[in-house]
């Protein structure tokens, strides 16, 4: 896992380069315009006590619903929870400190429950918190970023939003490992980022937006720093053989389009609702 600080400090001492720069295409009636990019800002993020994390909306939320941030399971305040634990409308009072569009602090949100956390098949957390979208909104003129209700495109460009850190990751999505294992823990169907998302601890729970539809498409959490095999820090892929893989210095981030059909009306989550496969307790 991106853990909350190690090796953070020495990391951003060892920022990649940048690419070169693109060149333009001639103007002509065969040039085809690109889809406009979405304006990708802090606005939204949230930074935690030793990670990130955004608040976020589904498709279905309603202004006067509580709000939910979305961060790692292996973020929560209590520490990890073991392979195959789920929890569920757990109380907490977490702090989230919510960031505008340049990235300066604007609020302090607080949390009144854990709506469900996981590290099993996903490394998820979802806090709902004790104030509305409409009220966030209307104080601090600040709106949820929206989950993505769709798998996430192999080669679409995505943006790594850190609160903790106000820094901004831009790659693509490189592929999809099946299994992604990592000590004791694996998940699910993960996102694998090409090289220059280089995430560094502190970015993790981070949302994964994509930059057309500025929708948030995983949750930022994990990445071989090591070479190490499946072991903590250094996870492994695992294909439907059972074949696996190292890759070295890559990066990971959990899909979140799952968590969509599992958010019920009032932002309930509602693990038996029809389309949900989120793991229950």
């Amino acid at each position: 896992m991106k853990k909350p600080l190690a090796g953070a400090l020495l990391s951003l001492l060892l920022v990649g380069a940048a690419g070169a720069p693109a060149v333009a295409a001639p103007a002509g009636p065969q040039t085809r315009s690109a889809p406009a990019a979405a304006a990708v800002t802090y606005a939204g993020t949230v930074a935690l006590s030793n990670c990130s994390g955004s608040v976020v909306r589904a498709p279905s939320s309603q202004p006067g619903d509580r709000a939910l941030v979305l961060s790692n399971g292996h973020c929560l305040e209590t520490g990890f929870p073991a392979a195959g634990q789920v929890i569920k409308d757990q109380p907490s009072t977490r702090s989230f400190s919510l960031l505008n569009p340049a990235g300066s602090k604007v609020a302090t949100l607080r949390a009144s429950k854990v709506a469900y956390a996981t590290m099993t098949d996903t490394d998820v957390s979802l806090y709902q918190l004790a104030t509305t979208y409409a009220q966030i909104q209307s104080q601090y003129g600040i709106s949820a970023l929206t989950l993505n209700d769709a798998r996430p495109a192999q080669g679409s460009a995505i943006k790594v939003v850190s609160g903790y850190w106000k820094r901004t990751y831009s790659c693509n999505v490189d592929g999809f490992a099946y299994r992604l294992k990592e000590g004791a823990w694996t998940w699910k169907d993960s996102v694998r980022y090409t090289p220059s998302c280089n995430t560094i601890g502190g970015t993790s729970g981070s949302p994964v937006i994509d930059t057309t539809t500025g929708k948030v498409v995983a949750v930022n959490n994990t990445g071989n720093e090591d070479g190490g095999r499946c072991t903590d820090n250094n996870p492994c892929e695992v294909d439907e053989a059972g074949k696996v893989t190292v890759r070295q210095g890559i990066n990971y981030a959990q899909e979140t389009y799952t968590l969509v059909p599992c958010i019920g009306p009032g932002n309930v989550i509602d693990l038996n609702r029809a389309g949900c496969a989120l793991p229950k307790p």
